[in-house]
């Protein structure tokens, strides 16, 4: 009888090879075989409470740390003192600002000197002749050159970009004789830094006009353009005793406008008025506006600033801007302060959501004119009448509070 050969399958089961396949299809049909077995309800009933739990802290943490974030930068703002003095000029310095990058200041004053700063050392790395034959009113670093462009602007009417030597780019002329284009003396010009297509300009009337520069030839061929939308509130719409002296964007696209003799206004994108706005009504002129008037300063508290007109824009009050031209800005990692110089040498800061006052510092024997906000870290650059900058930093050791004669030194600024 002949023998068949000796296979695998002869092979006793302790010695053959292991096979994914065969414990996978083993498994399969063991539980196949096997009884299905339901959780007890309670240990569901449990489950479902562990989860609710889970997701409760999750919810409490997280709004632990949002009110963390808020306080610690309302710290910051309750600690700003003064770090150093930037003291080059020889006159009032009417501008500065920093670079992208926030590691140089430049500056410009009535000396017609432009100084840029190592603001931390407070070294002077460049200083020059701005070539202006009248007060520098506006010096800018242009991003993206490496530091190595800037434009000026000064009471001569003349804008110059400096790369090494000075470039006349235009002059500003009067426009008195020319009866067919309405004047409006501009005081300040903002870009949007969500879309830099748009750019708001605004002087000596109310309105802020909102341009998109989509809409113009650069050869210039197109006529007068016009603005896409116009921003002012109702009660000031037709007062001719008004003129806007500083305007800054978010970075969620809010227009804040400072307004002379009045107070400061805070937009939203869709307040605009549209390209054509509607004249001035006996209402908005008169009536119940009134308590928004000017001379209405001293009828409510500079702390109850909440009561902000339903669906206008946020107000903040308390400063004073009559006597020169001021600017206004933003604060913050999300701009949620709002920062203003005062007639009264004060600097003010608000919140930007719901505009209550929470700092007043001094910041000029006479007038603080300029605010800027470093691009990337919670310092501040302020000028005015006096030569010098002062650089402000969160380094106090103690949280400041408002003064206990706020009252009165509010009505004071508006007797």
């Amino acid at each position: 009888m002949r023998k068949r050969p000796r296979t695998s399958l002869d092979e006793p089961a302790s010695t053959q090879p292991s096979s994914t396949f065969g414990d996978e299809r083993s498994a399969s049909s063991s539980s196949e075989t096997s009884p299905t077995v339901s959780p007890h309800p309670r240990l569901l009933n449990l489950l479902v409470l562990f989860g609710l739990f889970v997701c409760s802290l999750s919810i409490v943490a997280l709004t632990f740390w949002q009110v963390r974030l808020r306080l610690k930068g309302l710290d910051l703002v309750l600690r700003l003192d003064i770090l150093k003095k930037l003291e080059k000029h020889r006159s009032c310095v009417n501008t500065v600002s920093f670079n992208v990058e926030g590691d140089i200041l430049v500056s410009g004053s009535d000396d017609r000197r432009v100084i840029l700063w190592d603001w931390e050392s407070g070294r002077v790395t460049l200083s020059f002749d701005s070539g202006h034959i009248n007060n520098v009113f506006q010096a800018k670093i242009i991003p993206y050159t490496e530091d190595r462009s800037i434009v000026t602007c000064a009471a001569d009417g003349q804008f110059d970009l400096r790369t090494g030597a000075s470039t006349q780019l235009f002059t500003c002329q009067s426009l008195r004789d020319r009866g067919y284009v309405p004047i409006v003396n501009l005081n300040a010009i903002a870009v949007d830094p969500r879309n830099p297509n748009l750019f708001a300009v605004a002087g000596s009337d109310e309105y802020t006009q909102l341009y998109d520069i989509r809409k113009y030839k650069w050869d210039g061929s197109t006529d007068f353009g016009q603005p896409t939308d116009y921003f002012c509130p109702s009660h000031l719409i037709g007062d001719e005793e008004v003129g806007i002296t500083g305007l800054a964007f978010s970075d969620q696209s809010e227009l804040l406008v400072s307004y002379n003799y009045e107070f400061i206004y805070l937009f939203a994108r869709v307040m605009g008025l549209g390209p054509n706005p509607a004249p001035a009504s006996p209402v908005s002129i008169g009536g119940d506006a009134g308590e928004m008037q000017p001379d209405h300063y001293s009828s409510g508290s500079p702390l109850n600033m909440d009561a902000e007109v339903k669906f206008g824009p946020q107000v903040y009050r308390g400063h004073k801007n009559c006597d020169t031209v001021k600017g206004v800005n933003f604060f913050g990692p999300k701009c949620e302060y709002v920062v203003s110089g005062s007639d009264c040498g004060r600097i003010f800061i608000w919140k930007k959501k719901g505009g209550e006052l929470i700092r007043v510092m001094h910041g000029d024997k006479d007038v603080v004119n300029c605010i800027e906000s470093h691009p990337h870290t919670s310092v501040l650059a302020s000028s005015g009448i006096e030569k010098d900058i002062k650089i402000w930093t969160p380094k106090a050791l103690d949280r400041a509070t408002l003064p206990p004669n706020i009252q009165k030194v509010y009505f004071v600024i508006f007797k």
